[in-house]
């Protein structure tokens, strides 16, 4: 049920920041390979992204083990986005983070290094407002 209501919380952040949510869940194949994002959107207005394609893979980090958790979303990103390179290349992945479990477990120099290495794009989000506090690039 938790974990419901974070996808729900995101896809109402994106929503308020004018991204229509073309895909829920996306779901594409790679080979013999199915894989399913938990959300596909484009911006179909703003000057500054229009025709912009993303893909969001949300985590909610709930576990006690916040490194076990990490561990299953980079290799579950770093999968994602290989299949999506070559099945749609034009669309962004972006891995979806609470704003509490960023601003601790993502400061961390282990998690920062891990990020900056494997270039995984993040959005961070506020889940009780439902608001989208940072993009990182």
């Amino acid at each position: 049920m938790q974990r419901h209501i974070f996808h729900d919380a995101v896809k109402r952040a994106l929503q308020k920041e004018q991204w229509v949510i073309t895909d829920d869940p996306l779901r594409f194949q790679f080979g013999n390979v199915n894989f399913q994002v938990d959300l596909g959107a484009e911006r179909l207005l703003a000057a500054e992204r229009a025709g912009e394609k993303i893909a969001v893979e949300i985590k909610s980090f709930l576990n006690p083990s916040a490194i076990t958790d990490f561990y299953a979303a980079l290799g579950q990103f770093l999968s994602y986005r290989l299949a999506l390179e070559s099945v749609e290349p034009e669309r962004s992945l972006y891995l979806a983070v609470p704003v509490d479990v960023y601003q601790t477990f993502f400061q961390y120099e282990f998690t920062q290094s891990a990020v900056q290495r494997y270039q995984v794009l993040m959005v961070v989000y506020e889940p009780v407002s439902e608001v989208i506090v940072q993009w990182t690039r």
